[in-house]
């Protein structure tokens, strides 16, 4: 009998994959969304969202996808996996991002068909918008002008392409390479790690999904987990599910305190100090 079986759950709750079903709304999460559709639908040229890591930038950027209506939006996503990345290759999948179907290997052109692609969705009266996380592995000033290069793209009164910059804060570093393109940024803001409160809504939230009926964490189990995880979306997610396999191993029935500490003493994990008011 697995874990899942043994508390009644469809699946497992705190798997980090992204996925946008477990998506939580939070008041920051919600802040942000708020603010990225916002500057979708006012035809802003480079947004940047800041986060450290674990606290849901991608799972963020996989529901505005969702959010956006096809009928109105050719939307993509571009996750960056590495920094060894060429200006040349980066342009080729900006230009598969866009729905360009054989991108040239000439720079030249592959510019005119990207062009001729976004003024072809214009025509169709649909936005082009392109999300592109882990931006903070984009290194190199050469890719930077690229990105500015895009921006010129436009016609009277709205730009052709809205990129959205997702990435750590070492982003603003990048960014810094080029300061034509800092002083383009229109909108910028930071993705901040969950309170406590939001802490323990999003666990409940996250067993909901699941299947759960009932909570299978103590109040104090997660207090605990907030002071370990300091709010992080990743770390609650790493702590939560260690701590229901442990009483799974032990045959109890809820997540306590005590099994959290185990839980965190053996990843490794500091606990977080934080008085009454920031609770």
């Amino acid at each position: 009998m697995s874990y899942e079986e043994f508390f009644g759950l469809q699946e497992q709750p705190f798997s980090n994959a992204p996925d946008s079903r477990f998506y939580f709304e939070s008041e920051q999460h919600s802040e942000a969304m708020m603010r990225l559709l916002h500057a979708i639908e006012t035809f802003k040229g480079l947004t940047v969202m800041l986060g450290d890591i674990g606290t849901g930038k991608t799972l963020l950027g996989r529901k505005i996808l969702d959010r956006l209506d096809p009928k109105r939006f050719e939307a993509a996503l571009l996750v960056i996996v590495h920094s060894a990345i060429t200006p040349s290759w980066f342009l080729r999948k900006i230009a598969f991002q866009v729905g360009v179907e054989e991108p040239s290997e000439d720079k030249g052109l592959l510019l005119t068909q990207i062009y001729e692609r976004l003024m072809q969705i214009y025509d169709d009266e649909k936005q082009a918008v392109v999300l592109i996380d882990e931006a903070n592995m984009l290194k190199t000033r050469e890719i930077m002008e690229e990105i500015r290069g895009l921006l010129n793209l436009e016609v009277p009164a709205r730009k052709l392409l809205s990129i959205i910059l997702f990435g750590l804060p070492e982003l603003e570093e990048s960014l810094a390479l080029d300061e034509p393109l800092r002083q383009r940024v229109e909108m910028k803001f930071i993705l901040k790690p969950l309170s406590l409160e939001s802490t323990r809504a999003y666990i409940e939230h996250r067993l909901k999904v699941a299947g759960s009926n009932r909570s299978l964490f103590t109040p104090e189990a997660e207090e605990v987990v907030y002071s370990y995880s300091r709010g992080i979306p990743r770390l609650v997610n790493t702590i939560c599910d260690n701590a229901l396999f442990e009483v799974y191993l032990t045959k109890k029935d809820i997540v306590s305190l005590e099994i959290v500490e185990r839980v965190a003493f053996d990843l490794g994990f500091k606990s977080l100090s934080f008085s009454p008011s920031e609770k």
